[in-house]
């Protein structure tokens, strides 16, 4: 069976790890030209009963743990004015360990044998070729006929058209994220606010959520509600215009809050939020699925890494459990993806209690009560 993978983000790798365990060759092709051509992220939380099943069916959860930043699942919640609301330490106990989303890929990118993953290979189309094949183009002209191919490749799939005609929609929601290094020394006030993990604030419409990193490094997401009209006339490449205008957005909070914005070390960088139709689902084609953000991508819930490596590491265990016969795995591992993705889950729940319109802050802290 030749195994095409499109995309090596956690989904695609993960998929690409657990074949390999099961001694199924797989190609991933990646249109980045090498491991560090750009930044992974910041911090993931994987959940022990999605993420760490996925590392689990992966085999590598020695190297996880090595990874896993102690202390930082501990939580915060804080008023505009800076008061603290709840503050809930990392006793060691909880089920989501926090790592490093680019150390989360190496480990994956280290597991799988030399050549499985091949730089530089923009994907610029697919067709069906019939009888299960399809054909795969790149932008250096190339192509590939493969039996079976899986888009693992993000909001903007090229492999998802084989499937459906959903694309993804603005949720009328998005995020700009900054980042400020070395807080401790240089931030102190920020770094005390937002404490050993995780710090929410929010009022109406608007909201920071922060994360500790390695070291002292503050990595946050400024939440607002505004039509893309109103992102589109600030110059996000203005340190100065960018940060006053999106600080103003939170005229009266605390210094210590707005500091995560006005002080970045780095430029501010616009996130916009799109989402494809809740129960995005098609109909069994022959040789093709789709896995991660490609399959059922939906505003951040703590949920998308998660499910994503999740449904790798499935699809991988499918198509070992029906050697010979491809499409009783992918309709096997369909069904599955499809009814997860379908239940709302707490992840979103949680989101929407912290950043939705229901109360003051004051509310918030109830949830986290014993």
């Amino acid at each position: 069976m030749n195994v095409t993978i499109i995309g090596a983000g956690l989904a695609g790798l993960t998929l690409a790890r657990v074949l390999h365990l099961h001694g199924i060759a797989s190609v991933v092709h990646e249109a980045e030209p090498s491991p560090a051509a750009r930044g992974q992220g910041g911090m993931l939380d994987i959940h022990d009963y999605n993420g760490q099943l996925a590392v689990a069916a992966a085999d590598l959860m020695d190297e996880f743990r090595a990874l896993a930043i102690e202390g930082r699942q501990a939580f915060r919640l804080a008023a505009p004015d800076g008061t603290v609301l709840f503050d809930k330490a990392d006793d060691g106990t909880g089920g989501r360990p926090e790592v490093q989303r680019g150390e989360l890929r190496q480990m994956l990118l280290d597991s799988l044998p030399p050549g499985t993953v091949r730089w530089g290979r923009k994907v610029t189309g697919a067709r069906s070729l019939g009888d299960g094949r399809h054909e795969v183009t790149f932008a250096d002209g190339s192509a590939e006929v493969t039996d079976l191919l899986v888009g693992a490749d993000g909001a903007w799939s090229r492999v998802r058209p084989l499937l459906s005609a959903a694309t993804p929609e603005y949720t009328g929601e998005s995020f700009v994220e900054t980042y400020l290094y070395d807080a401790d020394e240089r931030h102190p006030a920020a770094a005390a606010i937002v404490g050993g993990g995780t710090l929410a604030a929010a009022e109406g419409d608007r909201a920071v959520n922060a994360h500790r990193e390695r070291g002292s490094t503050l990595h946050t997401y400024v939440v607002l509600p505004r039509p893309l009209d109103w992102f589109a006339a600030i110059d996000f490449t203005d340190f100065d215009e960018v940060t006053s205008r999106i600080a103003a957005e939170f005229e009266g909070w605390a210094p210590a809050l707005t500091s995560l914005i006005t002080a970045s070390d780095t430029q501010p960088v616009l996130r916009p939020i799109f989402a494809l139709p809740a129960g995005h689902r098609w109909e069994r084609t022959p040789g093709v699925t789709l896995i991660g953000d490609a399959a059922h991508l939906a505003a951040p819930d703590g949920e998308g890494a998660n499910n994503a490596m999740l449904d790798g590491a499935d699809l991988g265990e499918a198509l070992a459990a029906h050697l010979g016969d491809v499409e009783a795995a992918l309709t096997d591992f369909e069904e599955l993806m499809f009814e997860r993705a379908a239940t709302p889950s707490d992840g979103a729940e949680f989101l929407e209690q912290i950043f939705g319109p229901d109360g003051p802050p004051e509310h918030l802290a109830e949830i986290f009560e014993p």
